[in-house]
């Protein structure tokens, strides 16, 4: 039976790399001579945007639970990792085999309890924690290996600045505080929010528009670090606020009826809100 099982995963594995080799295909003709005008136009820069797009629109099907949607958003996602590949392929770079080499490479070398027992035997029977420790550990190998820059660099290099804020705010945190440079725990995070709330209230105050976008970042900054702190994904819980503010608000239009939200008084649409808070808490 396992035999059988191993047979079925090999046959699998080779037909999606048959696929995927059939969408690299696709993509040399459409950007090469003859092919889309768009596709041809299309840069490096150009395509970032869309990348983030497609990332989003990943999150949305898997967080919707909607997987034929998600199926056709893997492929839109997959569409950009071909595209940057074949440009690089042209430019001399890279090409695809080669993301696909340093993918394997990677996932090999940082999981020797897997693949290298006897580097690794001890994580066999570890948990989770134990075993991200290692990878942690092996990229820190990695970047020591790696030809030293020309110039001074800062540990926060390696975090991206193109990536969301609220990400890139976590991931600063986490570097700081591999040397220490952290709040004991999240108590200290809830003080220092109240002295960013009251700065921010001064700027406010001052009107100051400059200022106040100041004192905000650093509010919102603080909060990324408590989330971290508390083990919070602080992008997932936005997004799950996002979608319940959509929910109420689309209740409050549906209970407005005909005559709209338009015209309503405060007090007029914060009871609307107050039913549909309500009704939603009697629904879970």
């Amino acid at each position: 039976m396992a035999d059988t099982k191993k047979l079925v995963d090999m046959d699998t594995n080779e037909a999606a790399a048959t696929a995927v080799g059939k969408a690299a295909e696709i993509m040399a003709r459409l950007r090469g001579p003859g092919g889309c005008p768009w596709d041809r136009e299309q840069t490096f820069d150009s395509i970032k945007r869309h990348t983030l797009e497609e990332t989003y629109e990943v999150f949305d099907a898997i967080e919707r639970r909607a997987w034929p949607d998600l199926k056709d958003e893997l492929g839109d996602l997959l569409l950009q990792v071909l595209f940057y590949a074949q440009m690089a392929k042209e430019a001399g770079y890279f090409d695809l085999k080669d993301v696909a080499d340093n993918l394997n490479a990677k996932l090999i070398r940082r999981h020797p309890h897997i693949f290298s027992p006897k580097d690794g035997g001890d994580l066999v029977a570890a948990d989770s924690g134990a075993v991200l420790r290692k990878w942690e550990q092996i990229k820190m190998e990695e970047k020591k290996a790696k030809p030293a820059a020309n110039v001074a660099g800062s540990m926060l290099d390696d975090v991206p600045r193109t990536m969301p804020a609220t990400l890139e705010a976590g991931k600063l945190g986490s570097k700081a505080a591999k040397v220490g440079f952290d709040w004991p725990d999240e108590s200290g995070l809830f003080e220092k929010l109240d002295e960013e709330i009251g700065e921010l209230q001064i700027e406010v105050a001052r009107g100051t528009l400059a200022s106040v976008e100041d004192e905000f970042g650093d509010l919102l900054f603080t909060a990324m670090n408590l989330a971290r702190h508390l083990k919070v994904d602080a992008e997932s819980a936005l997004r799950r606020s996002n979608a319940k503010f959509r929910r109420r608000f689309a209740a409050m239009e549906s209970k407005a009826g005909a005559s709209g939200l338009d015209g309503r008084s405060p007090d007029e649409l914060e009871a609307l809100w107050a039913r549909a808070k309500a009704e939603e808490g009697k629904q879970d």
